[in-house]
């Protein structure tokens, strides 16, 4: 699986080096045996936040740093691309991805994640509730948006959410990026209608291989 994120990352000429964080011997012995470059991180890490920081701690000239799960075996270079284009507007410092949701029934899935966004595009909340949801009864008319769990940085700006302390609505939601909603960090969300299912249930596995 890590192998497929990594090959589908290296395809975008955006992207100058491509790093697998872990802190497992056997992943990172893995990764070696296919070429991939890798690093050891600390194993007290609470989030891949966190790993990404470290590893950007030691890449002075990065100007980008680019936080990609490793669940994501269907991850698209465009969309990628799509994301590092978000910093083109110099405002931005945090910059993930939405797509539309294609099966309804994926709204209401706690594992999916939904976003809702403001009119410059930057995110007013994050849920793994079906949000937005029809007031009385009635269907939402706002698009609903699924949030794909990629995240881009400016470097500087990693390094200080780094050190934020974990506040009580992430641990509500279990979702590290409201973390830095709630210390009035913004965070832009780019538009795509490229899907990549990632895996958190013997399910996803399925869907995934499928699709393979």
């Amino acid at each position: 699986m890590i192998q497929r994120v990594y090959e589908g990352v290296v395809k975008s000429t955006l992207i100058d080096t491509v790093i697998v964080a872990t802190d497992n011997e056997k992943i990172f012995q893995e990764v070696q045996r296919f070429g991939g470059n890798v690093e050891m991180t600390d194993s007290q890490h609470a989030s891949g936040t966190d790993r990404c920081a470290e590893v950007a701690q030691r890449h002075l000239d990065a100007e980008l740093i680019i936080n990609i799960q490793g669940d994501e075996p269907l991850i698209d270079y465009r969309q990628l691309e799509a994301l590092i284009r978000e910093f083109e507007d110099e405002s931005v410092e945090i910059a993930t991805l939405a797509t539309p949701f294609i099966e309804e029934s994926e709204f209401f899935n706690q594992h999916r994640v939904k976003v809702v966004l403001d009119a410059r595009r930057d995110a007013l909340y994050f849920s793994r509730a079906a949000v937005p949801n029809g007031s009385h009864g009635k269907e939402a008319k706002v698009e609903k948006l699924k949030h794909i769990g990629v995240y881009a940085f400016r470097r500087e700006v990693l390094l200080t959410l780094a050190k934020l302390p974990i506040c009580q609505l992430e641990q509500e939601e279990s979702l590290e990026q409201l973390r830095w909603m709630y210390n009035n960090w913004k965070i832009r969300v780019g538009l795509t209608t490229i899907e990549s299912p990632n895996i958190d249930t013997p399910q996803d596995v399925d869907k995934v291989l499928n699709m393979l």
